[in-house]
């Protein structure tokens, strides 16, 4: 240890400084994948509790009854790097290991703006908000070349379903991050949650309530969750555009973006209309209490909220039709979003609410 410490001491302040960044980000990493192992257990938990089913009850750690499960999305990353890898033989191979990468990275390197806590950031960039839209809509690109690469028209058919269905409903979600650029003035992410100080109503959620629905709704139908998920529907086009890849590349393709960008949308939901890291006590208990005091626990607690919410909505509704999927995006979410920043607008001009002063 006090060699460790010699060696840092004579390291220079920027060699520290990319030290610390590189700890950080792999931290990042590391937290968000192991994030996503527990969230798929936490999946299968939670729907098995609402349709009466233990969900994961055997693969256990020393066999403690309360643990019982506890590993099993372990368990399922091994079974999924042990298997084999096929590549179809009619397909472009270089195109077919390259489209899981583009799915991967834009869900890992988004995080790179969002920050935890008030300070804790690994990139603190005043243009955070559109470097989010840019990642966001760069996943898009894995799922077409994933269904081209792989000469299969069930695969190509579930690529052009999945890629309109994220179009349509990423123009409805950054029509309603103008409503929050509006209201916080910056598109700076820590920034607009220190614009939400004051409690729980000086949160944009009360203002911009119908932009944080449809906020929400929209990146549900992104990620392509259920009841959004028509693009990965057995019954229509066999799996969608994955429906080639198997063992490592499909939980690259597939599984871990999906439930990355789950984390992120939820993260996305708390910083932008819930207040982020600060406390819903604020305002109402005394500014030396525990409660009141802004931290990244608040910060976790929403985003669980919104992320029980995500397998609520599976476990309820049923898959809709596509054409229903598409009016919804094109011809409720982007009038809504158009009217309500129009509204904002409105209220800006005649400083109502938080513009008031």
């Amino acid at each position: 240890m006090d060699s460790l410490m010699t060696i840092w001491n004579s390291a220079s302040p920027d060699t520290q400084g990319l030290l610390l960044t590189t700890l950080h980000i792999l931290a990042v990493m590391f937290g968000v994948i192991i994030l996503v192992a527990f969230t798929t257990l936490a999946e299968r938990k939670i729907i098995g509790y609402m349709q009466l089913r233990l969900g994961p009850n055997r693969v256990t750690i020393f066999n403690i009854p309360f643990l019982k499960g506890v590993v099993q999305p372990f368990a399922d990353v091994f079974k999924l790097l042990l298997k084999e890898v096929v590549v179809p033989s009619s397909s472009d191979k270089f195109l077919f290991i390259l489209a899981p990468v583009l799915s991967l990275v834009p869900a890992l390197v988004a995080w790179a703006v969002v920050p935890l806590d008030a300070g804790l950031v690994i990139a603190n960039v005043d243009a955070g908000l559109l470097f989010i839209l840019a990642m966001t809509s760069m996943g898009v690109y894995g799922i077409i070349l994933a269904g081209w690469a792989a000469n299969s028209k069930y695969a190509f058919l579930g690529a052009m379903r999945s890629a309109a269905q994220i179009v349509a409903y990423e123009l409805a979600m950054g029509f309603a991050l103008v409503g929050v650029l509006m209201a916080a003035g910056s598109l700076n992410l820590g920034k607009i949650v220190e614009s939400q100080s004051g409690g729980p109503l000086s949160w944009y959620w009360f203002w911009l309530a119908p932009l944080a629905v449809v906020y929400f709704i929209a990146g549900v139908a992104e990620t392509n969750r259920a009841p959004f998920d028509v693009a990965e529907g057995e019954s229509e086009i066999v799996a969608g555009f994955h429906v080639e890849y198997s063992g490592a590349t499909f939980a690259t393709l597939f599984a871990l973006p999906e439930y990355a960008n789950m984390i992120l949308v939820s993260v996305l939901s708390s910083l932008f209309f819930f207040g982020g890291w600060l406390s819903p006590f604020e305002g109402y208990l005394p500014d030396d209490w525990w409660l009141a005091q802004p931290g990244f626990f608040w910060l976790a607690f929403k985003t669980s909220m919104f992320l029980f919410l995500y397998l609520w909505i599976r476990a309820t509704f049923p898959r809709y039709r596509y054409d229903q999927i598409m009016r919804l995006g094109w011809k409720v979410f982007i009038p809504i979003t158009l009217v309500w920043i129009a509204v904002e607008g409105v209220m800006v001009y005649f400083n109502v609410g938080p513009w008031a002063g």
